[in-house]
């Protein structure tokens, strides 16, 4: 009798205290203001592109899409690729796991606006875990949503923007969540992220989706495309490939 008292005050506590827990209602109560990275500048590394990589963007737009299926709208010249403000979100036809994906992104040649206002896109794997793409040079936002964070969960080590005009490279090495029959995750996603020659995350635990608003979630999933976003401002890309793990 006493132990399923005690079973029955456990599930009870732990009912309280899950309840007590409040959604946030405003982006601004996931805004981590209290690490703030050092700055660390490198030239962009100059990679040859492995054998087996898929060739993602080179000089057309042929392996993307909008989120509809239709062809992606962006403009391409010169075999770089720059988001059309209000076209929206473009996916890769091709859906990865584990994976080493390169790119090479550059913010808008005239800076306006600031913070988020700044230079602002992202690329997301499986379509739900975002690393920011944002103008950081001089240029100061809550940190967890600076370049290269894992957005809104975890801050680069360093701020390794490049100056305004130049180019970017990201190296990213994600190993993708794994979920059970059941849907439960048995283990989280981890990313490495090289910024410009700079480990700004270094086998970094992926809580679930990157959330603008709330908390990260984990609905079961497999493999997915790649998304790069739409947030209305001239980012530019070139040079993207990727490798399966």
């Amino acid at each position: 009798m006493v132990r399923c008292f005690l079973i029955f005050c456990l599930f009870w506590t732990i009912n309280t205290y899950s309840q007590s827990i409040i959604e946030p209602t405003d982006p601004r109560h996931t805004e981590d203001w209290s690490r703030k990275p050092l700055v660390v500048v490198s030239d962009p590394l100059k990679w040859d592109i492995p054998a087996d990589a898929l060739m993602l963007l080179d000089d057309n737009m042929e392996q993307w899409t909008k989120l509809d299926g239709s062809p992606a709208q962006w403009i391409m010249e010169n075999g770089i690729m720059t988001v059309k403000p209000g076209e929206g979100n473009i996916v890769s036809k091709s859906a990865f796991g584990d994976c080493h994906l390169h790119l090479e992104w550059r913010s808008p040649l005239i800076v306006k606006g600031n913070g988020q206002g700044r230079g602002n896109s992202g690329i997301f794997l499986q379509s739900r875990y975002e690393v920011q793409i944002l103008d950081n040079y001089n240029n100061d936002t809550y940190y967890n949503g600076q370049a290269s964070s894992l957005y809104k969960q975890s801050p680069p080590l360093f701020n390794a923007c490049s100056k305004v005009g130049e180019w970017n490279t990201y190296d990213i090495i994600f190993k993708a969540p794994r979920f059970d029959l059941f849907g439960k995750k048995t283990s989280s996603g981890m990313i490495t992220v090289i910024h410009n020659g700079i480990v700004t995350q270094n086998n970094t635990e992926i809580m679930g989706t990157t959330e603008y608003i709330g908390f990260p979630k984990n609905f079961p999933h497999g493999g997915a495309p790649l998304m790069l976003q739409d947030h209305s401002d001239l980012v530019s890309f070139r040079n993207i490939w990727i490798r399966r793990l």
